[in-house]
């Protein structure tokens, strides 16, 4: 099979192409603009596999992406291309709302117009898989409730709002137009290549160099955490035997406070890279002002996933969260290379070789 991914340079997605390319023996084109938090040195392990090419390219460009869905001619098209960071998304949204908005619909009126070419059977086959959030459904009131897939949305920040737009738009496009779409929408996810500026990246990072590890608030803002190695098997699983039209919630069974994962961390890292100070990690954590409209609890019941199609994850918190931090510190110069941004020099002098 011909898999196109949209923002295959992100974290998710490179993770999807590693296994895709490790894992089986379909071909990938990987479709990215290598924005801020596109690497591609997140995918030097499969680069030169004669089963991968690599278009640059914005989703929003309906010429590009059209031409490379008709050069390509995909049996799937995965969509992860995103901005995906909350607190940029209130310091800045008009991006959020132009990627995830304006940019799923000229993906979808692409996939649409290649779709509707496509010989009876080679319709039937094809899929349009959107990856997208928990964060669409809000926060949970309680500490019993959980989010399923018939949650009602109720988006608090620009980022969630636009991705719960954008999941709207897949829908649509199913019901008026017939285009065979699923949806996953995951929780917080982590692992290697996690650009460091989200908590457990950055939590780490700041340790090793001795700065402050900032916690918004009191730190009890609950998320339920999911390695990305374990999601990139769960979107492949979706893909190939999920049901059209359905919707899958992918989550970690890990429910963890915002301070215990930190605490975790600090713990950890005591033990693996002790300070030459002899104090804990734990002395660094600073209590900062919160972000505005924070959701307090997220938490995915990922029954339907499991019953329907056999996928649990593999790893708990305790055994993710370890090989995380040992990757990060067997892989500081990819972190400061991100951290100093020469990897975004570099950017600049890539070649398509579609």
């Amino acid at each position: 099979m011909r898999f196109l991914i949209t923002g295959g340079a992100g974290f998710i997605g490179s993770a999807l192409i590693r296994f895709i390319l490790k894992q089986t023996d379909h071909s990938v084109l990987n479709v990215d603009k290598l924005t801020y938090a596109g690497n591609l040195e997140s995918l030097k392990e499969i680069e030169q596999d004669s089963n991968y090419q690599f278009r640059r390219i914005d989703i929003c460009n309906a010429v590009d992406i059209s031409q490379a869905i008709k050069d390509f001619k995909p049996d799937v098209i995965m969509h992860l291309a995103a901005e995906s960071h909350v607190d940029r998304s209130i310091d800045g949204p008009a991006d959020f709302i132009q990627t995830n908005i304006v940019g799923t619909y000229t993906l979808l009126e692409a996939t649409r117009m290649y779709w509707m070419k496509l010989k009876s059977e080679a319709q039937k086959k094809f899929r349009f898989h959107h990856i997208s959030t928990d964060e669409v459904y809000g926060d949970l009131e309680t500490t019993t409730h959980l989010f399923t897939e018939m949650t009602p949305y109720a988006p608090s920040s620009p980022y969630s709002a636009s991705k719960a737009s954008s999941d709207h738009l897949v829908r649509a496009w199913h019901r008026t137009y017939g285009l065979p779409v699923i949806i996953t929408n995951c929780s917080n996810n982590y692992g290697p290549y996690h650009f460091p500026e989200k908590l457990i990246p950055l939590i780490i990072l700041n340790a090793l160099e001795a700065k402050p590890l900032p916690v918004y608030g009191n730190g009890q803002q609950v998320r339920d955490w999911l390695f990305v190695e374990d999601h990139a098997r769960a979107l492949y699983k979706v893909v190939t035997e999920g049901c059209v039209g359905e919707a899958y919630n992918i989550g970690g069974n890990n429910e963890k406070k915002n301070i215990e994962v930190i605490e975790t961390i600090c713990k950890i890292l005591d033990r693996l890279k002790p300070q030459a100070n002899g104090q804990s990690y734990k002395e660094l954590i600073t209590f900062v002002k919160d972000r505005p409209g924070h959701d307090l609890r997220y938490a995915i019941d990922a029954t339907k996933i499991k019953k329907e199609l056999g996928w649990s994850p593999i790893e708990t918190f305790e055994t993710g969260i370890q090989k995380t931090i040992e990757w990060y510190l067997n892989n500081l110069d990819w972190c400061h290379r991100v951290q100093d941004g020469s990897y975004q020099r570099e950017r600049l002098g890539v070649n398509n070789n579609v």
